[in-house]
């Protein structure tokens, strides 16, 4: 038994996938699996975002051992994830690591009521006026937009890579692969950051999480499902970067964030790979919450 970091952290030989891995989050994600020693595909709608992104990496790591690979597949989709499956089938015949992390079409989190942030907002003058203003300005299309993205594709995505990733427990010794769903402290608040359908969403992958966590255990299927919250982090929805000043405005809490700063893509890709990793092998069914007290001063579930 190590201690080492090199031993407790160690991804080499492990085959990972990260879904909307072209950018942001994702991709800080498939970076670090990478430079962990992971074989990462990373995954989404726009080829020519993932391959610029996979082109990017293995010039800089020529000599660092396995590629990050573009793999064109809509998670909307069920023919597109089932040739996905396919084409890794084929490839690999496993793997060990799972990442579902979605990327939205749009830089906004789908349908959104700015008035409910305006305390001045005419809208806001009565419960009738409130209840319609919201009423109007949301479909119910939207919605199961927003939730097709952030939830359903959690669960057919994975269902449909259960068998490749119960290939991936077989073949290392000790070894658990894992689902790592990444939810947000969005579906933990309990204010609704002017979008009540993308908190809702979250929400409800959160909850999936641990359905599919507690099934897959009752069933003795040996994969581990669990969930990274981030709190404020630069991504594609956030435009890549967030100053200090400009976090609370992004989080729109009741209070502060208390680290007065978004996270870091350290902080980011250290949590995957230890979910990833034998370190953390003992996880499952848990969601881990990064967001720098953000649930610690704002109301929430947690």
């Amino acid at each position: 038994m190590s201690f080492q970091p090199q031993a407790l952290y160690n991804l080499s030989g492990r085959v990972a996938v990260v879904t909307g891995g072209g950018t942001g989050i994702g991709l800080i994600i498939a970076q670090g699996l990478a430079a962990s020693g992971a074989k990462v595909y990373i995954t989404g709608r726009r080829l020519e975002v993932l391959r610029k992104a996979a082109d990017a990496w293995n010039e800089q790591n020529a000599n660092a051992g396995p590629a990050i690979i573009p793999l064109k597949m809509d998670v909307t989709d069920k023919g597109s994830i089932l040739e996905g499956r396919k084409f890794l089938e084929e490839q690999e015949g496993k793997i060990h690591i799972l990442v579902n992390k979605f990327v939205l079409l749009l830089r906004v989190p789908g349908p959104t009521s700015p008035f409910l942030g305006d305390p001045a907002a005419q809208q806001l003058k009565d419960a009738g006026t409130l209840g319609q203003a919201l009423f109007d300005n949301e479909t119910f299309g939207q919605w199961a937009d927003l939730y097709t993205i952030n939830t359903f594709s959690v669960f057919f995505v994975t269902t449909a890579f259960l068998g490749l990733l119960d290939n991936g427990s077989r073949d290392i010794d000790g070894y658990t692969s894992v689902v790592i769903n990444v939810t947000s402290i969005s579906g933990l608040i309990k204010v609704a950051q002017e979008h009540f359908a993308y908190n809702s969403a979250k929400a409800a992958a959160s909850h999936l999480t641990k359905m599919l966590a507690t099934e897959f255990a009752l069933k003795k299927v040996k994969v581990r499902v669990n969930a990274i919250a981030p709190g404020v982090y630069a991504s594609e929805m956030t435009h890549d970067y967030i100053k200090p000043e400009e976090v609370d405005k992004v989080g729109k809490g009741v209070q502060p964030v208390p680290a007065a700063r978004a996270g870091t893509g350290q902080e980011m890709a250290g949590t995957a790979i230890y979910l990833a990793s034998l370190s953390g092998g003992y996880m499952n069914g848990q969601e881990i919450i990064i967001d720098g007290g953000y649930t610690t001063v704002n109301p929430s579930t947690v």
